[in-house]
């Protein structure tokens, strides 16, 4: 009796999981045909307003571009002051106030009239957002979204170009000293940069950063053990390295900063939208483990 009545409700939970399964696939395609779309509007918005931050300017009209003073002091007896310009990616102007140690000379450098400096970071990070949105615009609300692979593939390319962006932003290049010591960096100066002095300028994460090194010789029949000093953001006094035959030892190290508000927002931009592009292929993943899992 018990087997009867099990084998007759058989059709009828056949015909139950039928109506949920078609009732999911109408979701689904609700989700592919409108909610897509939907998100892909919010993401091209928000990368909208992160690619204005990076704003350049149209040939001939570099003026509009707007022009940022940043004062850098130093919490280290204001051995190192200045002024940076920054345009965009380029910093057009810099001033720089260096009082030397164990002396009270004041060494004053800025950039020549006829040069400035791209921040390569800046740059990189900007053409990503772009490549973003190059992305984005490939899909306009006329194309019909098949799959949630195909919906997956195109937020796994976004998210790559934009965890790209950010880690420009957040992750300074490493340099070896001799590497600095012989960038177009050193040749921006009037007067001329002194041998004993290197100066390096970086984004980490919102910050503008300048780092002042103070060198000093070593004699060439030096007792003590020279190490030449590998890659790195910032190197510690101490840190040795040979140049055109000389050894030099850095003995002072001062670095100052100064928070760039519009690169605060594009990081914050950048948060928004990884987390677009995670919580939609959340939702495609909900449904892809449904059809991988029917037990009926």
């Amino acid at each position: 009796m018990n087997q009867q009545r099990s084998v007759s409700e058989l059709p009828k939970m056949s015909a139950a999981s039928q109506v949920e399964r078609a009732v999911l696939e109408e979701e689904f395609n609700w989700l592919l045909k409108e909610e897509v779309h939907a998100v892909l509007k919010q993401l091209q918005d928000v990368l909208k307003e992160a690619s204005r931050r990076f704003s350049i300017p149209t040939p001939g009209l570099e003026s509009q571009l707007k022009q940022e003073n940043f004062i850098l002091g130093s919490s280290t007896m204001d051995q190192v002051k200045g002024v940076l310009t920054l345009q965009g990616e380029a910093l057009i102007q810099a001033d720089i106030n260096l009082k030397v140690a164990k002396s009270s000379q004041v060494l004053h450098f800025q950039f020549r009239e006829d040069k400035q400096w791209k921040l390569q970071q800046i740059q990189d990070a900007r053409n990503h957002v772009n490549q973003a949105l190059q992305l984005l615009n490939s899909r306009d609300e006329s194309h019909c979204f098949k799959t949630g692979a195909e919906v997956n593939k195109l937020m796994d390319a976004v998210m790559l170009q934009l965890t790209r962006a950010r880690n420009r932003l957040t992750t300074p290049a490493s340099m070896t000293l001799p590497e600095l010591a012989s960038s177009g960096l050193m040749k921006m100066f009037t007067p001329p940069m002194p041998g004993d002095v290197m100066v390096n300028f970086y984004i980490n994460p919102s910050k503008l950063c300048l780092t002042v090194y103070q060198l000093h010789v070593l004699p060439p029949n030096t007792t003590k053990n020279f190490k030449p000093t590998g890659s790195s953001v910032l190197h510690s006094p101490g840190a040795m390295f040979e140049l055109n035959n000389n050894r030099f030892e850095v003995s002072h190290v001062h670095k100052v900063e100064c928070v760039v508000p519009w690169l605060n927002d594009t990081l914050v931009f950048f948060t928004i939208s990884l987390q677009l592009c995670q919580q939609l292929k959340d939702k495609i993943s909900v449904f892809s483990s449904f059809w991988n899992y029917r037990p009926f």
